[in-house]
């Protein structure tokens, strides 16, 4: 009983940091508008999850289903007035072969890019980023819920989509 205890209260600590880690309404309100706010990844789902999973289940701490977290490392997609900045890793088929093999994963820095974000009709915000100026031209599709817990749907022309699940953090001025 005392090691069941044990566990619940721990379990509970930690998810109470996962919580801390969300923004509320109005400060995601107000980063959303602003189009001033950092997307931290934590898992990925691949489109293709049966080729995703018969590699992973081959490596040593093998990973069934078709969520990948991130929680060891962090991935972001930074976004300004003036430019989006991703670092993302990538899983699923990719339809051209990157010649520099630094260049794996979605990385990008766009100053070239169409931004448009609508109120959700009951809740959140739905944000399209468009690039137009990285090697590839991504889509990325924002789900934000008030709390700051985002979806993002990414879309490549030569790379199958890919979801990421994280949340939202203001940008931090320098």
């Amino acid at each position: 009983m005392n090691k069941l205890r044990t566990l619940l209260i721990t379990a509970l600590a930690f998810s109470g940091l996962n919580a801390v880690a969300q923004t509320d309404k109005a400060t995601t309100a107000k980063i959303v508008e602003a189009k001033a706010y950092t997307f931290v990844a934590r898992s990925v789902t691949p489109l293709n999850t049966q080729d995703i999973s018969k590699v992973m289940s081959k490596m040593t701490g093998a990973v069934q289903g078709g969520v990948i977290n991130l929680t060891e490392t962090y991935y972001e997609v930074k976004v300004t007035p003036d430019s989006v900045v991703a670092f993302l890793p990538y899983y699923g088929r990719s339809f051209t072969a990157p010649i520099n093999q630094d260049d794996t994963g979605v990385k990008f820095n766009s100053k070239k890019f169409e931004y448009k974000s609508q109120k959700g009709k009951k809740h959140g915000w739905n944000t399209v980023i468009e690039t137009k100026d990285a090697k590839e031209n991504y889509r990325l599709t924002f789900n934000i819920s008030d709390n700051g817990y985002v979806t993002l749907s990414l879309n490549s022309n030569n790379k199958q989509s890919v979801t990421y699940q994280g949340y939202l953090k203001e940008n931090v001025s320098k």
